[in-house]
């Protein structure tokens, strides 16, 4: 059921939501209307999807606005934020993969996996964190990728799986630097989960090594995030949303 924007446990905050277009990012950002916050979706390039998503929350009877925006590097965060200065919830969905055996990385690949997945976060939580700490209050949703909620041992995504375990470090460190201050940070790691952009080929991966053979659906684990986004008990959790998977 739908929950009017006025009566929502966000009424009255500002959501911004990196990689809102789609797959995860486009559930949260709903969900984050849903429960009346003003939603400010970024895209990457697809006016089609981010002009969709807008018009879905507004339906719903949210409030929000959009803008597209390629993420060339870390630099972007900025860029981003001056779209939707001081938000009260940030969730940063946006985050590519990328395979490679770790005896072929070279330096270019180790910096641009590491750019992405773990600088360009981590400039967002700098860039947002005072402004949260003078209100005493603030949302900070990551996310992690399959398996990273601990030290793990990886035979193909040791780059991406580095740079991803180590947002558990950033929401502990926000933890001790604004908890006492009404400030969460969270770190959700899905599971192999089907969106709009895998494809075909991920697919079948997914389904093969999924339990039950089912892969999880974007909205499976955007209704996990909001709830940690919702209870001020979840903080400095890195949190598997994965059906148990062992890969």
């Amino acid at each position: 059921m739908l929950v009017h924007k006025a009566s929502g446990i966000f009424s009255g905050k500002k959501a911004l939501v990196v990689g809102g277009t789609g797959g995860i990012g486009r559930a949260v950002a709903l969900g984050l209307a849903e429960r009346g916050a003003q939603v400010t979706v970024h895209g990457g390039s697809s006016l089609k999807r981010l002009d969709d998503t807008v018009a879905a929350l507004r339906a719903m009877g949210g409030e929000g606005d959009g803008f597209l925006l390629s993420i060339d590097g870390p630099e972007a965060a900025e860029q981003i934020l001056s779209h939707c200065a001081n938000p009260d919830i940030l969730t940063c969905a946006w985050g590519p993969f990328k395979q490679g055996s770790l005896e072929n990385l070279d330096r270019e690949f180790w910096q641009k996996i590491t750019e992405n997945n773990l600088i360009f976060p981590g400039i967002l939580v700098s860039l947002v964190i005072s402004g949260m700490i003078e209100r005493n209050w603030g949302r900070i949703l990551l996310f992690g990728g399959t398996n990273t909620d601990n030290i793990r041992g990886f035979t193909t995504t040791a780059a991406y799986s580095a740079a991803k375990t180590a947002l558990g470090v950033i929401a502990k460190s926000v933890v001790k630097i604004a908890g006492s201050r009404g400030v969460t940070c969270n770190v959700v790691c899905p599971g192999l989960t089907d969106t709009e952009y895998t494809p075909e080929e991920q697919r079948c991966y997914n389904r093969e090594k999924s339990p039950g053979n089912r892969p999880l659906k974007p909205e499976q684990v955007a209704q996990a995030a909001l709830a940690i986004l919702e209870n001020p008990g979840f903080n400095g959790v890195v949190a598997p949303v994965d059906q148990g998977i062992i890969l």
